[in-house]
């Protein structure tokens, strides 16, 4: 099959949980889109968006390597972050790379067509919006927070986040792509800082309410310390649903394999808890399993299995 006449699978997020479903997903006989976060303001990305004025390039960087096919030295290099004294302390090769063909280019996405390219990269990765996003936050508290990096620093629970310009326009290929999808994937990743952000983008939620696709959120294995302190799956879905102002999933995918105390850190990083009983009750598919993997000491989500189970699902939906 060529790709239009392949299933048409998209995967909204960013951060680093992302990158891993897209691995496992790029293997398969799938037409893959992800739509990417631009609310990112730290690190290298952050530096560069406040100079530049630009879309912050990390998350971005990451997913286009995720989908990439080229030699691991390539990547390697486009992931390599400056360790040394000065104005290029902390900053990625990818992220300028990306900046400077954004730069020499009519647009950002053009920039990413061209590196999407270069990369040899399986599927389409898509700005939520070609516009750099401001995420706010409204503590429990009653203050409020300016800036994705800073949000979950605050030591305390958060009531809401919020987008800035609200009223910021998707790409319209994003619109499309989740219009025309098979099977729709959200996460895993930063509940309030790396999914909600697309969630929030007016026209992706309403597209999101209309898709007659199946729709699964991948839950994170573990607690986000500053986020997610505490959070059961159940959790994680109800603050979706809540920001969206209407439900939109109907399947989620659930690690149900115990992580090893010694990979949990922060010290006050716990495993998610599982409320899969309540879940069914909002008419919401569990699909839970081993789906664990803790290779090179880190906690992650085995791209391989969460690939087949969503095969195994996209399937079912088309017969």
């Amino acid at each position: 099959m060529d790709r239009e006449t392949l299933p048409k699978v998209v995967v909204i997020g960013g951060g680093t949980g992302l990158p891993v479903i897209l691995k496992g997903l790029k293997k398969e006989k799938v037409n893959i889109t992800a739509i990417v976060t631009v609310a990112d303001d730290g690190g290298s990305s952050g530096m560069i968006r406040k100079q530049m004025n630009v879309l912050p390039p990390g998350d971005i960087r990451n997913v286009m390597l995720a989908l990439s096919n080229v030699d691991q030295r390539v990547v390697d290099l486009f992931q390599y972050r400056f360790e040394v004294e000065g104005e290029l302390s902390g900053h990625v090769i990818g992220n300028l790379i990306l900046t400077a063909l954004s730069q020499l280019n009519d647009s950002y996405v053009d920039a990413i067509q061209v590196l999407s390219k270069v990369l040899k990269i399986r599927g389409q990765v898509i700005p939520a919006t070609d516009e750099p996003l401001v995420l706010h936050a409204e503590m429990q508290d009653g203050s409020f927070i300016n800036g994705e990096s800073l949000i979950p620093l605050q030591g305390q629970p958060i009531k809401r986040v919020f987008i800035d310009p609200v009223d910021v326009k998707p790409l319209d290929t994003a619109v499309q792509a989740i219009a025309e999808a098979d099977l729709i994937v959200i996460g895993p990743g930063s509940l309030y800082t790396s999914i909600l952000p697309n969630l929030l983008v007016k026209d992706i939620a309403a597209e999101l309410i209309r898709t007659e696709a199946p729709v699964v959120y991948i839950s994170n294995i573990l607690t986000q310390i500053g986020e997610t302190d505490n959070f059961s799956d159940l959790d994680h879905i109800r603050v979706i649903h809540d920001h969206v102002g209407e439900p939109i999933i109907n399947h989620t995918l659930i690690n149900t394999a115990e992580v090893p105390r010694e990979l949990m850190f922060p010290e006050d990083v716990r495993q998610v808890a599982h409320d899969t009983e309540q879940i069914g009750k909002l008419g919401i598919h569990a699909l839970t399993d081993d789906f664990l993997s803790t290779e090179e000491g880190l906690v992650r989500h085995d791209a391989k299995k969460v690939a087949a189970v969503l095969m195994k699902l996209l399937a079912q939906n088309n017969n």
